[in-house]
């Protein structure tokens, strides 16, 4: 193999894949990435078993092949090079590196040990286009409600589903709840995505991604960003029925303003530190206002408020982090707050008319 790219197409795709590269049981090959010609093009791979991603650069082949080279140590020292132009050429499974003044050889390990890349037949497949805002936006908003439970896995990712003409991203840890609905579908969808996929997908956007590109097949998922490719298995398993777990009605609401109640909030969670992040929420139809109370036994307490429209009254424990959390992730001015006394969940979301995106959190017992 011998070929020239550019520093920075090349640097790009190693730090974007190397992410995946891992010494997993027991196959020191995956700690490497492969190198290997296709057309004008040179494929920048890694894979862990669970995901495979992909980077194609522009190359000016002189002699097509392939290699595997070790991901930290590459990664690393292409991205110490100045810009510019970097020849690269493997004689006796080692791979030379030459750019201006720096020449180097990294040993690498022939291309034939690399597992299998994993492919998806476009064919038979279900497919997406999903533009860039609204997709970082609805996996941004569900990613945060997933468990991080090894031992219940369909929990560990988000559930995209089709339901009643739409594709619905949920996600839930038993203690909480995300539900975002993101097109209108035809097809008949039920996947359980990893988080991690998800997370290494978000990585990979950059300023020139304008779409996604998804394909369900019955085990994988490929996303496709210009360039990058990432292709991972699907977690085994049916997720919960969890819109039972979404109340159809509640008797307390508050329309509270967005900024505020962020504010609000961040105060009341310092104090709930100790106390296992627990804030009492009260909505106050006399007063028209919700307050937030946290108590810390050695350090103090603390009661924040905020104006609101409210229909009807009570108070709930919720966890702090939760509602931060909760909060970060809605887009809107206003929203909308309620629930059904103590011990049933409390919803929040816009108040915009058509509203797409559900956050439920379960009380605390106080």
């Amino acid at each position: 193999m011998e070929l020239t790219v550019t520093q920075e197409n090349f640097s790009r795709a190693l730090s974007a894949v190397g992410r995946v590269a891992t010494n997993k049981a027991g196959l020191p090959i995956l700690n490497n990435i492969l190198l290997r010609t296709d057309g004008k093009r040179l494929l920048v791979a890694a894979t862990n078993l669970e995901i495979a991603t992909t980077q194609y650069i522009g190359a000016k082949i002189a002699k097509p092949g392939a290699i595997t080279i070790p991901a930290r140590l590459i990664t690393e020292f292409v991205g110490s090079l100045p810009k510019g132009s970097i020849d690269l050429k493997v004689t006796n499974d080692n791979l030379h590196i030459s750019s201006g003044h720096f020449n180097s050889i990294i040993n690498g390990v022939i291309a034939d040990d690399f597992p299998e890349l994993p492919t998806i037949n476009e064919e038979s497949s279900i497919s997406y286009s999903i533009g860039i805002e609204d997709f970082k936006q609805a996996v941004s908003q569900t990613i945060i409600t997933a468990s991080n439970d090894s031992t219940r896995p369909v929990l560990t990712g988000v559930y995209w589903h089709s339901h009643e003409g739409n594709l619905f991203l949920a996600a839930t840890d038993g203690y909480r709840l995300s539900e975002r609905r993101l097109v209108e579908t035809k097809s008949d969808v039920s996947a359980i995505i990893p988080v991690q996929t998800l997370q290494e997908v978000l990585r990979n956007i950059n300023e020139t991604a304008e779409e996604v590109d998804i394909l369900f097949d019955e085990t994988q998922v490929r996303f496709r960003i210009n360039e990058a490719e990432i292709i991972s298995r699907l977690v085994d398993g049916n997720f919960p029925d969890y819109r039972q777990l979404i109340p159809a009605k509640s008797d307390t609401k508050a329309t509270v303003d967005k900024q505020e109640f962020v504010r609000v909030t961040k105060i009341a969670g310092l104090f709930a530190r100790e106390s296992g992040g627990s804030v009492v929420v009260t909505v106050d139809p006399d007063k028209n206002t919700v307050s937030l109370h946290s108590v810390a036994s050695e350090l103090g307490e603390n009661t924040s408020e905020l104006e609101a429209k409210i229909t009807g009254d009570g108070s709930i424990t919720l966890n702090s982090r939760y509602l931060s959390e909760a909060l970060s992730v809605l887009d809107t001015d206003t929203l909308e707050f309620s629930f059904s006394g103590k011990l049933s969940p409390c919803i929040l979301k816009s108040t915009k008319k058509d509203t797409n995106y559900y956050h439920v959190i379960m009380p605390l017992k106080s």
